[in-house]
């Protein structure tokens, strides 16, 4: 029996994580090997056959000081894996995203189970904002192979003394079986011509803190412009239900709030809502390319404690070309980004009503989306990927 270990966090990776998990045993089966995965991860990971060890969707987080109360709950769940995989090593680490817990990882393996392994998926986004080289080194001396879903993380990580292999990004497989608009709008019950926006503000606990108000502030703006606009907020996670209905009612929005159950499950429903929606205003991260790929328009926000933004500029002199995946891929201005002091109420709605109401910008958001689309692979790229990990099993190369 192959045993691997995946680590990821957040909704992204957990999303990211079943995606890889369901080709490994699709990709086992074929090869002919027996194969069980243990991971940190979430409940779509469990879903796809994995053995949680801890779930990590809740304790992710972005910025200085928005970590620090996440920082003893990551522990626990690392602590409580790193028993377990003393105890019972793996054959093969897989690391996915989730950059300050996996780097973490990349240490500890290479102390203390060095014959092991270890596979960076998705690697953090080095090449886009790079502090310092320690995360980068230290990837590239832990892993034996680092599989790049972006043409320019593979580069990058090549010229760093990486082994690397590009495989493409996984979320093309996925958007091969979304419902069309037709379809989606039919499931949830809106009608053809109804304006449909769907408000995404957050998979973390702060992005509800700092997005939310600032998006439903947006949203009444946009409402006011456009008396028969109707907002779709579909839940990330289920413990956001509560702050974000009551959003809703404070801000006296027309909006359905999406939990599982309704029209879909999970993520199924998010996708769903995207699919039927004319615009999406969202939160940045992987969901802005699940958004691209179904040529939805969208404006994307980032915003963080004002603390932290002062010492990332101030202090470390972080600057960053582009927040949002689709924009990173090209290096190009594809979907507007409104981040820290003008992710604000009126330039939120000011630039979403643009979008709604006029079609040359609607038609430049799906040039960009097209030339994003070439860049980001063929079809098969977690089959790919999985090829790659089982290959690097001791037991296949003792075949080979």
């Amino acid at each position: 029996m192959n045993r691997i270990f995946i680590s990821t966090g957040e909704v992204s990776g957990d999303l990211q994580g079943a995606l890889l998990v369901e080709a490994l045993y699709r990709q086992a089966q074929q090869q002919g090997l027996a194969l069980e995965i243990l991971a940190l991860g979430g409940d779509r990971m469990a879903a796809a056959g994995a053995t949680l060890l801890g779930d990590t969707r809740s304790i992710g987080s972005i910025g200085i000081l928005e970590s620090l109360p996440f920082v003893l709950p990551t522990l626990q769940v690392q602590r409580q894996a790193k028993r377990y995989l003393k105890q019972h090593p793996p054959d093969l680490v897989v690391l996915i995203d989730y950059m300050g817990p996996n780097v973490g990882w990349c240490n500890y393996l290479v102390k203390h189970l060095p014959q092991v392994p270890i596979v960076y998926f998705i690697a953090p986004q080095e090449w886009v904002w790079a502090l310092n080289s320690y995360n980068t080194d230290r990837i590239v001396r832990a892993t034996q192979r680092i599989l790049a879903i972006f043409p320019e993380e593979a580069r990058y990580f090549e010229a760093k003394g990486g082994q690397v292999t590009w495989v493409g990004h996984p979320l093309v497989d996925r958007m091969q079986t979304v419902p069309s608009r037709a379809a989606a709008r039919t499931a949830l019950g809106i009608a053809p011509d109804q304006p449909t926006v769907v408000l995404l503000p957050a998979s973390r606990h702060q992005e509800l803190k700092y997005l939310l108000p600032v998006m439903c502030q947006a949203a009444q703006q946009i409402q006011a412009a456009l008396p028969d606009v109707h907002f779709w907020v579909p839940l990330a996670l289920k413990q956001f239900q509560q702050p974000i209905q009551q959003a809703i009612q404070a801000y006296g929005l027309q909006a359905t709030l999406l939990s599982d159950g309704e029209a879909g499950a999970g993520r199924e429903i998010t996708i769903q809502a995207i699919a039927a929606a004319d615009l999406a205003i969202t939160k940045s991260g992987t969901v802005n390319l699940e958004i691209a790929l179904l040529d939805i328009p969208q404006v994307v926000l980032y915003k963080l404690n004002p603390l932290t933004a002062w010492i990332l500029d101030k202090v470390l002199k972080f600057s960053v070309p582009f927040v949002s995946p689709p924009n990173l891929v090209t290096m190009q201005p594809i979907v507007p980004e409104l981040l820290q002091d003008q992710a604000i109420p009126t330039m939120i709605a000011q630039t979403a009503l643009a979008l709604l109401q006029s079609p040359d910008q609607r038609q430049s958001i799906l040039e960009g989306y097209a030339q994003m689309r070439a860049a980001l692979g063929p079809v098969g790229a977690c089959d790919r990927a999985a090829q790659e990990i089982l290959h690097l099993l001791p037991t296949a190369s003792q075949q080979d």
